[in-house]
């Protein structure tokens, strides 16, 4: 299991300790210093089944900087996935890849109902 985060995260933190908390193994990777390749992203984006939007860190400062809110919805999945995979601040944190899934952002009811299957 992938698990996508950025240290300074209060969210990241949190669900880093519920993993560890429920004896969850997991390889850790930092996602400012290794941002999702666009390769990786759609592959997630497909895997996941949720609205790429999802994927998008919509209270970061960047995301607000470049005015996503309103640029987003003019962009293509292409153009929307190349934006994700040029810096790591603009994806939604944090995530996890496992054979089965791909979450994002840290929901402990929504992480407890995947883990316990």
């Amino acid at each position: 299991m992938l698990f996508i985060q950025y240290p300074k995260c209060s969210t990241c933190k949190k669900a880093k300790k519920w993993l560890d908390s429920k004896g969850i193994t997991y390889t850790e990777r930092h996602i400012a210093e290794a941002n999702p390749s666009y390769e990786e992203l759609k592959e997630w984006h497909q895997r996941s089944g949720l609205p790429l939007k999802k994927f998008f860190n919509t209270s970061g400062i960047l995301y607000k900087e470049m005015n996503l809110k309103d640029r987003l919805t003019g962009m293509s999945e292409e153009e929307q996935l190349k934006l994700l995979a040029s810096d790591g601040m603009l994806v939604k944190r944090p995530i996890i890849v496992t054979e089965q899934t791909v979450l994002t952002g840290f929901r402990e009811n929504e992480w407890a109902e995947q883990f316990e299957q």
